[in-house]
């Protein structure tokens, strides 16, 4: 599965049913690209139990600015709508891989 983008409109859709996984980021962030391909690599091995969406926080700063998103990278993990994990700054695949596991 690819990489889904949220906006500010899509947001509530993507978020309120099962886990999905929102990076917070903006184009001109380097731990943001940093975060890119492993994103895409969790996307794929988390298929059919996890969504990986990003979520551009200049192009859509509502959202962001409701869950008080003060740096990027942030990561929040939601599952049925409701936040249960969050990380600031890049992080490994197995530290969200694992995150997914126990939250599914």
């Amino acid at each position: 599965m690819a990489l889904i983008v949220s906006t500010d409109s899509t947001f509530s859709d993507l978020t309120k049913t099962g886990l999905v996984l929102v990076d917070f980021w903006a184009e001109w962030c380097g731990p943001c690209q940093l975060m890119l391909p492993r994103l895409t690599e969790l996307a794929s091995t988390t298929e059919g139990k996890a969504t990986i969406a990003k979520h551009d926080v200049d192009s859509d700063p509502t959202i962001p600015s409701q869950f008080r998103i003060m740096s990027i990278p942030t990561m929040i993990l939601f599952k049925d709508g409701q936040p249960v994990e969050k990380w600031v700054g890049a992080q490994d695949v197995a530290t969200l891989d694992a995150a997914i596991a126990k939250h599914a």
